[in-house]
């Protein structure tokens, strides 16, 4: 049995490789594939793009029988926003980097003490036998400034409840693999996907 990750992007390769690696297949992402295009993501909710990449990417592999399609839309949700940057996480700026991104956060909140956020996951998992799709979570606070060099995307400035006195770009992976959105929501995904490799 395979597994495609729907994503060119390597953190999140990255963090789907560390928390499906127990599950004894082969595991990759679509770099390794040059003639699929990048998945489209032109919904208006996570769950919507998340589905969308994988039904894309599926549909190139759909007449192999032991291929699952993993994608995830996620995003970083900011109460006082009204859930912006949201779906348009990783376009929020024009510039669409993650210092652009980052630096445009910082000034919306300029002056704001309520802070609250919570980053969102959404993963489908599309195969033969069906598709599903689950939710995780994780919540905490903007930072008034960057803090820390690991991770990617608005992880610098993401304060989790967890970890009250870091940025997600400062905790380890293994910590981070723990509480982030994307492990929650692949905790619930498990499930599905070792129900699909045993049928």
């Amino acid at each position: 049995m395979q597994i495609i990750i729907a994503t060119n992007n390597q953190g999140k390769k990255r963090e789907f490789q560390q928390l499906l690696s127990d599950n004894n297949v082969r595991i990759s992402c679509l770099d390794e594939y040059h003639q699929i295009p990048d998945p489209p993501e032109t919904k208006n909710t996570f769950d919507g793009n998340a589905l969308q990449k994988a039904e894309f990417v599926f549909s190139h592999f759909n007449t192999q029988p032991n291929v699952i399609v993993i994608a995830d839309d996620s995003g970083l949700c900011v109460e006082v926003l009204h859930g912006a940057p949201g779906v348009h996480s990783k376009r929020y700026s024009k510039e669409q980097t993650s210092v652009a991104n980052n630096k445009k956060l910082l000034s919306a909140l300029e002056g704001i003490a309520d802070r609250v956020a919570y980053f969102h996951c959404s993963i489908a998992i599309v195969s033969h036998q069906g598709t599903h799709v689950v939710q995780g979570q994780c919540h905490g606070a903007i930072a008034t400034n960057l803090s820390g060099t690991g991770g990617f995307g608005y992880d610098p400035l993401f304060i989790p409840d967890a970890f009250s006195d870091q940025t997600m770009a400062t905790i380890s992976s293994s910590q981070k693999n723990m509480i982030s959105h994307r492990a929650h929501a692949l905790h619930k995904a498990l499930p599905i996907i070792q129900q699909i490799l045993k049928s």
